[in-house]
């Protein structure tokens, strides 16, 4: 029952919202979703491990309207087409679209909704579960703006399009919950640039679908940096048709919990998918990646390479699902979780998994928690290094395998200054063994 939940209000605001019919129709079947779902229970082994008393015990309302205007210049990839949005709405005084080649969409689904968009009215809600996910359902109830990308075939996009998402409100509890439609047609290529950042005790509740046609390519960086009040539960679902590539950093570094529920499929034949992540984790903060990679088709590729460095009394889960469809023969398929813990009381549950319905694959998968070698520490001490500083060393070594596969140098930069930062204070906490 949406009735006597901490949304309902919102719920109640939203259907009430003017929109175009197809997102009126969705917020109607995301409704009936989540009534019917509720929030869910640690009794349900997806949720066992994560932690929702911060959301179970408040009040989400919609955030007021108006979009306020922001200044994002700290954030800003220099050449990059950027669209902003604040509290999940379009802030076009702020955005910078100009300049896009004949048939390229960059807009928000808002317009792309209203103008009648076939590629909208195609995809829009085609790949995300929202009949099984309760936050999925959630972000569809309350659909009312988000970023709209529609790459035509042969275009190859020179430069990034950066997409910002300011959530929250520094007094109120609000929910967001902005939408992301990726479709890049046959072997076209775009990088995309996605950052979250929260200001207050609110939720963010992003959902993206990703539609990638045959010899597409996508590269994706998502970012996460919202304020430590933040509670961020974020979806992505990608469909990848034959001899395409999609390839991920997605950096954790903010919110009391974070998680992402990641779902992609290889659905064309010779497809690969490269997913690299990087979580840090300290005070109570949680960091929890859900990720299913299904095989579908012969002859494609997966990579997955996770990281965490946690202190205090951080947890992280990782739930990594491998599926080997019976007809995905010559599968080469991989999945490494690694995790450094700073502290005693710091807590990582890892489950890498392999379901394999084929002869004749190669998968392997792997997952490794531990602390600091103290060797390491003490022969970089033995060099006149002070302890604090060798913990950050070894760790910002740990990390940067992940932040060096960023493909925009600007952004990779400037997280690698962020990184080092978050490792340093880790270091000096007092938490560290």
């Amino acid at each position: 029952m949406t009735r006597g939940t901490p949304f309902a209000e919102a719920l109640e605001a939203a259907a009430g919202s003017p929109a175009p019919e197809l997102l009126r129709e969705l917020r109607v079947r995301g409704r009936e979703s989540f009534t019917n779902l509720g929030l869910p229970s640690r009794r349900q082994e997806e949720w066992r491990f994560t932690r929702l008393k911060g959301i179970e015990g408040g009040s989400f309302e919609l955030p007021a309207s108006g979009v306020p205007r922001i200044d994002v210049a700290q954030w800003r990839v220099a050449g990059a087409r950027l669209l902003v949005f604040v509290d999940g709405i379009f802030a076009p005084d702020v955005s910078e679209i100009g300049g896009l080649p004949d048939g390229v969409v960059v807009s928000n689904l808002l317009l792309g909704a209203t103008s009648g968009s076939e590629t909208v009215r195609e995809h829009l809600g085609s790949l995300v579960p929202f009949e099984d996910h309760p936050f999925a359902a959630l972000n569809t109830a309350l659909i009312a703006d988000g970023a709209f990308i529609h790459v035509p075939a042969g275009i190859e996009l020179d430069r990034p399009i950066q997409l910002i998402f300011i959530s929250g409100d520094e007094e109120r509890s609000t929910v967001s919950a902005p939408r992301i439609l990726v479709v890049a047609e046959a072997g076209s290529h775009a990088t995309i640039v996605e950052q979250h950042l929260g200001r207050g005790p609110g939720l963010s509740c992003p959902v993206s679908e990703i539609v990638l046609g045959e010899h597409a390519s996508l590269d994706h960086i998502v970012v996460q940096e919202e304020d430590l009040s933040t509670h961020h539960l974020a979806l992505r679902q990608a469909r990848l048709a034959s001899d395409s590539r999609y390839s991920v950093q997605a950096i954790s570094l903010g919110a009391a919990l974070a998680r992402t529920d990641i779902g992609v499929v290889l659905e064309g034949e010779g497809a690969e998918a490269t997913l690299d992540g990087l979580y840090l984790g300290n005070g109570s903060q949680q960091a929890d990646t859900h990720l299913t990679m299904r095989h579908a088709s012969p002859h494609c590729q997966s990579h997955q390479l996770y990281k965490g460095i946690l202190g205090g009394h951080a947890k992280a889960v990782f739930n990594g699902r491998i599926i080997v469809d019976q007809d995905a023969q010559k599968t080469d398929a991989n999945q490494s979780n690694r995790n450094l813990l700073l502290s005693d009381d710091a807590v990582v549950n890892s489950n890498p998994q392999l379901e394999i319905f084929a002869d004749d694959v190669r998968c392997t998968h792997g997952s490794t928690v531990g602390q600091l070698d103290e060797e390491a520490v003490f022969y970089l001490r033995s060099r006149g290094i002070g302890r604090n500083e060798a913990i950050q060393v070894l760790t910002g070594a740990f990390a940067g395998e992940i932040l060096d596969r960023i493909p925009v140098v600007e952004l990779r930069e400037r997280l690698e200054v962020v990184v080092t930062e978050r490792l340093a204070s880790m270091a000096s906490s007092g938490d560290c063994a």
